[in-house]
């Protein structure tokens, strides 16, 4: 298990290696302050929706008790949104509004419900709700500071990548169940997931920055790509390094017997 002293203890040293961390949490217990001036580490708080939709899904980390443990802290917010939010007009704007006013909050960034293959759930949204998001989003960034949603990025919920091989972050990205060691596949969902409905806001964003011009017709993923290949060329020289499954054609997804990180709370 992966107690808060033992990251206590990991954190400090991923920054003196240089390592950016971003440690994602329901906000269910009191974020340790001394995590605050740990250079490197950023902690983003899951709030999905606002109360109404919120803290049915996520009890017991209801507003209440993240509001109590954020108190004095600066995070990051993450959201996803999931269609029954969509049915109030206004929902987006009265969720972005409220925590953009909180002085804790550095940044909100968003995703979008991202479904497993062949789901049928009254979260999935519908291509017609993806629209309405991608297109309603960009002015509420315009509008509130806080809220990271570039109109490039909220296309990019409109077409995500078709497949982990061809999705950036899952290329660039190994992710790991809280025990360090059990690997996650093909991406950081775990599972089947139906990439054809993928709403990951860091897969949404280096979807669409791939694109973006550096000079003439060089691009980002062009950088990206050489940059990957050295990587891949470097790992096979080091055989005691084995490559993630989903680089292996025909392979199946990784272990999902995730271990649950528990407090000593």
């Amino acid at each position: 298990m992966v107690r808060h002293r033992e990251l206590d203890r990991i954190l400090p040293a991923l920054s003196d290696m240089g390592i950016f961390t971003m440690i994602v949490t329901s906000g269910v217990i009191p974020i340790p302050l001394q995590w605050m001036e740990i250079p490197r580490t950023r902690i983003a708080v899951s709030v999905d929706g606002l109360p109404e939709h919120h803290d049915i899904r996520r009890e017991p980390a209801t507003y209440q008790r993240i509001l109590k443990n954020i108190e004095g802290r600066k995070i990051n917010v993450h959201w996803v949104i999931t269609r029954p939010m969509l049915a109030r007009p206004g929902y987006l704007e009265e969720y972005v509004a409220f925590w953009n006013a909180r002085p804790e909050v550095d940044h909100i960034w968003i995703s979008l419900y991202s479904p497993q293959v062949d789901e049928e759930s009254p979260e999935r949204l519908t291509p017609e709700d993806r629209e309405r998001v991608a297109r309603e989003l960009p002015p509420l960034g315009n509008k509130y500071s806080k809220l990271l949603i570039p109109e490039g990025m909220a296309r990019a919920f409109v077409n995500p990548p078709s497949n982990p091989q061809s999705c950036v972050f899952s290329k660039m990205s190994i992710n790991y169940s809280a025990d360090l060691k059990s690997r996650v596949e093909p991406c950081v969902f775990g599972g089947t997931p139906d990439c054809s409905q993928c709403g990951c806001s860091i897969s949404s964003a280096l979807h669409w920055i791939q694109q973006e011009k550096i000079a003439g017709p060089l691009r980002v993923g062009h950088l990206v790509t050489a940059s990957l290949a050295v990587g891949s060329a470097v790992n096979r020289l080091r055989s005691h390094r084995h490559p993630p499954s989903r680089w292996q054609p025909g392979a199946p997804s990784g272990p999902t017997n995730l271990v649950q990180i528990q407090s000593t709370e």
